[in-house]
């Protein structure tokens, strides 16, 4: 019942909005201010690696980090910085909302591996809704057109008659 509320009723269209638009805001503010300021992650991953509660609670996680992200820090410096701000602008648009609610509750549970927890679990708990809602989180907002314009043109219509209820 609520999974029916939360994807098809128009109320829940509009409060999902109202939560997409928070998170958005908050991933490309983080994000512009990395992307134009000279953001490097090589601080933020040796204090990961020097965490001794990372160390024993993720071990894998935190060779990964010593081992992979660390010697790439500039790539991943790259990443997190565009990735923030992509997450940001496709959820304040909500144009393929529900990829970036995967990609920004991503990132939120990488930092929180990493031992930071900040306003992270907040944000995972409003884009749980945000993906349980699937299309009608982004229904007042550019996945109107662009959902079914990518269910029409690239799928050709093989996605079986789902679709023309959920573009309504």
């Amino acid at each position: 019942m609520f999974m029916d509320f939360l994807r098809n009723n128009k109320i829940a269209a509009g409060i999902l909005t109202i939560l997409r638009v928070y998170l958005g805001w908050q991933w490309m503010t983080a994000g512009w201010g990395k992307v134009t300021g000279d953001f490097s992650a090589a601080g933020y991953l040796n204090g990961v690696v020097a965490n001794e509660a990372v160390i024993e609670q993720y071990p894998t996680y935190h060779a990964f980090i010593e081992a992979f992200a660390l010697p790439n820090a500039g790539v991943f410096s790259f990443m997190v910085a565009w990735g923030e701000l992509l997450v940001g602008i496709g959820l304040l648009l909500g144009v393929l909302t529900t990829a970036a609610a995967f990609f920004g509750i991503m990132m939120n549970f990488a930092f929180m591996f990493a031992g930071t927890v900040s306003s992270n679990p907040w944000m995972v708990l409003l884009t749980v809704f945000i993906l349980a809602a699937g299309y009608n989180a982004g229904k007042f907002g550019g996945d109107y057109y662009v959902i079914p314009y990518i269910r029409e043109k690239i799928f050709k219509g093989k996605l079986g008659n789902s679709t023309a209820s959920q573009a309504a």
